[in-house]
């Protein structure tokens, strides 16, 4: 069981492009050692055996890996410069699909039927990551898997699946302050309510077209000048101008929520001196807005982005090659190999914050992608006893004795 899932991560964490090109390196003379010293494997089994393997194993064993790295950030007090207000961490929740297919298929698979009859299968999953306007890095936590179960006969959803994420999120780390953050789809009145009950706060989008009658009410007491403004003007010559109110209903339901509403305009100043709006977005939160606040909020909100840039494009197009068909089995294999390639970012998120080697091969390299395809060449030639070793060596080659460079004849 360690073997095989450790080989399978290792294959996610040097970025291999499939388990047969893993399994291609690691018949170089050199590598199975590296395994070892590595990632303490011992004998990798074959790629059939480590599918089967990981096909039957539980996904929620892996969750305890997402909770021990960032309880260690927080032991070394690295993860503080992720506050956005005192105390509090802003974590943006997306749903994101990893893998498609009009041929394979799976009991848990979703399913969509176009127009001319075909099925698409796939899998999705609902993800939280940790993250600051200031910070490329993003920390991803434990998600939750969006699937068919045995016996529905209606189909998972991103919704369903935020309402089993959100009490997990508490259980998983129950000192964290969290501000949980989502887009339109969020900002209703029952996952608001599951948020609140967990003991976190939420900073979710809200669409105008969505909340009618809360636009209603906020024009109406505009009129009564109990709507605050502000504006400022950046140092690129646009005008960012705030808007806010405490205290509005979110629906006009008997006994609905109360929520604080702000909202961020940014207005670029024509040659003619006219005003174009570049930029215009609106959120509600239950954290009480004022000037010194709203400036922050905005920009946490803002950054919502980053988990789809940072963290499912990353994934995606930089190496990682997640919605790569690695395997899909009939169990648990499609998410599993998903949250092995999480952990092994994870891990890079961590190395870019924390590792300075690694920082110094990042700048050395310039991608991601052409560092991992270094040390993947290296690992093929060389054994390396340790991470800081192969990292080193990555970084300065030539220190190691200028007779690796040579080429001699027989």
């Amino acid at each position: 069981m360690h073997d095989a899932v450790m080989s399978a991560f290792a294959c996610m964490h040097f970025q291999d492009k499939s388990f047969l090109q893993f399994e291609k390196r690691i018949d170089e003379a050199m590598h199975p050692e590296n395994l070892k010293q590595l990632f303490d494997i011992q004998a990798v089994p074959e790629v059939t055996q480590i599918r089967a393997i990981l096909d039957d194993v539980d996904s929620k064993q892996f969750s305890p890996m997402f909770k021990e790295v960032l309880s260690r950030l927080q032991k070394e007090k690295l993860l503080e410069q992720y506050q956005v207000l005192p105390g509090l961490y802003y974590g943006a929740m997306d749903a994101t699909e990893y893998f498609s297919s009009k041929k394979i298929n799976c009991s848990s698979c979703l399913t969509c039927e176009h127009a001319n009859g075909d099925i698409t299968c796939s899998h999705k999953t609902l993800q939280v990551a940790l993250m600051h306007p200031d910070l490329k890095q993003v920390i991803p936590l434990m998600p939750e898997e969006i699937r068919n179960g045995d016996g529905t006969d209606k189909q998972d959803c991103e919704m369903n699946a935020a309402k089993r994420l959100i009490p997990k999120l508490r259980q998983e780390h129950p000192q964290l302050g969290l501000i949980l953050g989502g887009d339109a789809l969020f900002s209703k009145q029952p996952i608001i309510e599951d948020v609140l009950s967990n003991g976190m706060h939420y900073l979710f989008v809200a669409k105008p077209d969505d909340h009618e009658y809360m636009m209603s009410y906020i024009d109406t007491i505009k009129q009564l000048k109990n709507v605050h403004t502000f504006s400022c003007k950046e140092k690129n010559g646009r005008i960012h101008r705030y808007e806010w109110a405490n205290d509005v209903p979110l629906n006009k339901r008997k006994g609905g929520i109360r929520v604080n509403y702000f909202s961020l305009t940014i207005i670029a100043i024509q040659k003619d001196g006219s005003e174009k709006i570049t930029f215009r977005s609106s959120w509600v939160t239950n954290l009480t807005i004022d000037k010194t606040n709203v400036v922050i909020l905005s920009k946490v909100g803002r950054c919502r982005w980053k988990i789809e840039n940072e963290c499912f494009n990353t994934l995606k197009n930089q190496g990682y090659e997640v919605d790569h068909n690695y395997g899909h089995g009939k169990n648990n294999l499609a998410f599993n190999i998903y949250l092995l390639t999480l952990i092994a970012f994870l891990f890079h998120q961590v190395f870019e914050l924390t590792d300075q080697l690694y920082q110094a091969c990042r700048k050395k390299f310039g991608s991601k992608s052409h560092l991992w395809e270094t040390l993947r060449t290296y690992t093929k030639i060389f054994v390396f006893s340790s991470w800081e070793m192969l990292l080193d060596f990555a970084l300065d080659p030539i220190k190691y004795g200028p007779k690796i460079y040579e080429l001699r004849s027989p």
